[in-house]
Parts: C-alpha cells; structure tokens; sequence
C-alpha cells in the first residue's frame, strides 16, 4: 500500500499519523509541504479528493488567515488557493492519500480508515490510547 502523508514535523497530531501509519506496517512517503511548499493543482486535487474542499484545508490556527481576510465569508477559492500557495503554512495537517482514500486526519485517528491493517492499538505523544 502507498501512503503519502503531507506533515508538519512541529505538529503533534502530524507525528501522532506519521507513526500510526508507520505501525501499521506501511513506510509513508512523508512530504513536508513547508520545505517543498504548494502547487495549485494539488492543493485542488486535494481539496477534492478530501471532500474539505479549500476552506476546509485553511489552517487558522497560529496563522495570519483572518488577518489576511482569509476566514471571511465569501471569500473565493482562488484567493484561498494564492494564499495557500503563497504561504504554505495556511494549509491544516496533516493531509493523507492511500488507495482507500484521502483525508484531512485531525483528529489523528482519522487515518486508521485509510489503512489497510490498522494497528488494533496506539499511544499518541500525550500519551492517550488509541484502541485495544
């Protein structure tokens, strides 16, 4: 199976993902989107394919998305998209492919649906248990 996992090494729910994958017995192909940045076709592809579409990949938190008028009403895709583009780190994490789907995985267990073999049981960082 082929994961990629689009990861924010800072984030915690990103790592928590990143190593659920990696109990699962899978080696994810992890992209750090802040060094490798966006392009406006896989920010729509992915947008698409998580059924977020583009607000729902904003990332307020800790960013300048309501400064930058971003989280206002009617504000248009394209405008979400050059921001996004423009600033990577508008775009929330971490984001998952696999062959049984995409998604936006906050919170983290998310990812267990996209998995083949999920593992049946996971610490987080903070120490919560997932499953078994």
């Amino acid at each position: 199976m082929t994961v990629t996992v689009y990861h924010n090494p800072k984030c915690g729910t990103s790592r928590n993902v990143v190593e659920m994958i990696r109990a699962s017995g899978v080696e994810p192909e992890v992209v750090e989107y802040l060094k490798t940045g966006w392009t406006a076709d896989l920010l729509t592809d992915l947008a698409a394919r998580t059924g977020e579409g583009l607000k729902g990949l904003l990332r307020e938190r800790g960013t300048t998305a309501e400064d930058r008028g971003l989280t206002a009403e009617g504000v248009s895709d394209q405008a979400l998209l050059a921001a996004m583009v423009e600033d990577p780190v508008l775009v929330n994490r971490p984001i998952v492919v696999t062959p049984k789907g995409s998604a936006l995985c906050r919170p983290s267990e998310r990812v267990l649906d996209l998995l083949d073999q999920p593992p049946s049981r996971f610490v987080k960082e903070d120490g919560e248990v997932v499953g078994g």
